[in-house]
């Protein structure tokens, strides 16, 4: 199988490619190198970003005429996510800027009628001449979109508030606005077609029947401690839990949606998160990985994603510094920035804690989730600290607080015990739901909280 070489822009998740591919047996090479793209065999070219900080960077390495070159010239080419928007004429991210030029048209914010970014797993339905994409569940995280196919190219499609262009084929060139490499099982199988230059099964059925629209994700959490998995009551009382690796493994064959990785330990001890045990959970996951802990910074949120994460966790260094999540929707855009709002009730109010639950921030939690979408964050992790290990169910009032002053999507954290309490979580507003000591002790799975999730009408991904 030919090496795939895979363009590094500075903004993507590399890891997660490289390691989608090594499943595979594909071999990769990373290079900012010009020359080495245009000796390349198969071109990656992938995302996670926003469009003016991705297609600055292209040019400030002149990576962008060699790239446009090689499609000219043939050489089979994969976009992903804002590495086919950066083939695009350009985007409403960054007005003025023009992209590749390579897709003639302009990618588009999703409409506000809907909880923008577009998180989580949603349908993509392919039209009558794509050769290679099949109707399956596929990882987004994106907040524009292309709304309309170029003449001359094959098309698939996804929903989200508007239907919008889910990818592109013409020649050798697939762009898509999904992940395949986070899309578990269909998107490794995607990517074994596009390396083997083999067309897909005419008469694949894969989510026909299922409606389109974002699916309520299941969302396991490892709260780790020197390389290990742990769990405790309010913060406290810490057991061990297991190997992350190993956890998250499982959880992913249960048929989670993503992984939250959050070292507990970090922020308190004033160090940065450990990189090996982020590689370690990434080489183990075909899905979203979500990683906290002790970023304080772009250049730590870099070196996080380098290591295989998809979006970013922030909490204490945010509360101490809000533009930190304008900085890092600046450069990586907003789909991969996460606010961790750990809450505890105060009277009729909730306070914002830091510290790994350790301090009050002396903020009320509402008003902050209010400021940091504002400012930057692409999605709320919720967790009630009053709740937190205890299996009493959500606090559906901070829940639903919460849910009506933002319009980013909300995972729901802190007190899941029972399948019914993510029903009545996902009621009171949330898009996702996470959950710990239930799924580490064994007494519950994730496909057992899915399909009874099922039976209430609610979409997920099965």
């Amino acid at each position: 199988m030919s090496e795939v070489t895979i363009v590094d822009s500075g903004v993507a998740n590399l890891a997660s490619v490289r390691a989608a591919f090594a499943r595979l047996g594909a071999s990769t090479v990373v290079t900012a190198d010009p020359g080495a793209l245009r000796k390349a065999t198969r071109l990656v070219l992938p995302g996670v970003g926003a469009f003016g900080a991705g297609i600055g960077a292209l040019r400030a390495q002149r990576l962008d005429e060699a790239m446009t070159g090689e499609i000219v010239r043939g050489t089979p080419t994969l976009a992903i996510c804002l590495g086919m928007q950066l083939l695009c004429d350009g985007s409403e991210e960054a007005p003025g800027v023009a992209g590749l030029g390579v897709v003639r048209g302009t990618c588009r914010r999703l409409p506000s009628r809907v909880r923008v970014p577009h998180l989580g797993w949603n349908v993509v339905e392919p039209g009558d001449f794509c050769r290679y994409v099949e109707r399956m569940d596929a990882a987004y995280a994106n907040s524009f979109a292309l709304p309309a196919p170029p003449d001359e190219w094959a098309a698939a499609w996804t929903t989200h508030g508007t239907p919008f262009v889910a990818a592109l084929e013409r020649g050798n060139v697939l762009a898509c606005q999904f992940h395949p490499e986070l899309s578990g099982a269909a998107g490794s199988a995607l990517l074994g077609r596009w390396l083997r230059r083999e067309p897909r099964s005419v008469s694949a059925g894969g989510t026909a029947s299922r409606p389109a629209g974002l699916a309520i994700r299941i969302v396991p959490c490892l709260d780790v401690a020197n390389d290990r998995v742990v769990k405790g009551v309010r913060f406290t009382g810490l057991r061990d839990a297991g190997d992350p690796a190993e956890q998250a493994a499982r959880y992913e064959a249960q048929g989670a949606d993503e992984i939250v990785l959050l070292d507990i330990a970090a922020s308190p001890a004033s160090r940065p998160i450990r990189l090996e045990t982020v590689r370690r959970v990434r080489s183990a996951l075909g899905i979203p990985l979500t990683v906290g802990g002790g970023i304080r910074s772009v250049d730590d949120a870099r070196l996080v994603l380098a290591a295989g994460a998809d979006k970013v966790s922030v909490n204490t260094a945010a509360v101490e510094r809000a533009d930190l999540l304008g900085e890092l929707a600046a450069e990586f855009g907003r789909q991969c920035v996460v606010l961790a709002l750990d809450a505890r009730r105060h009277g009729a109010s909730w306070d914002v804690l830091v510290m790994g639950g350790r301090q009050s921030a002396g903020r009320d939690a509402i008003a902050w989730a209010r400021e940091g979408a504002a400012v930057g964050a692409g999605e709320i992790l919720l967790t009630s600290w009053d709740r937190d290990g205890t299996r009493g169910g959500c606090d559906l009032a901070l829940l639903r607080a919460v849910s009506e002053a933002v319009a980013v999507p909300v995972i729901a954290s802190g007190g899941i015990g029972t399948r019914a309490h993510v029903t009545d979580a996902v009621s009171s507003g949330a898009d996702a739901v996470l959950a710990a000591s239930v799924f580490h002790d064994g007494d519950e799975t994730v496909d057992g909280i899915k399909a009874a999730l099922a039976t209430t009408g609610a979409r997920v991904r099965r």
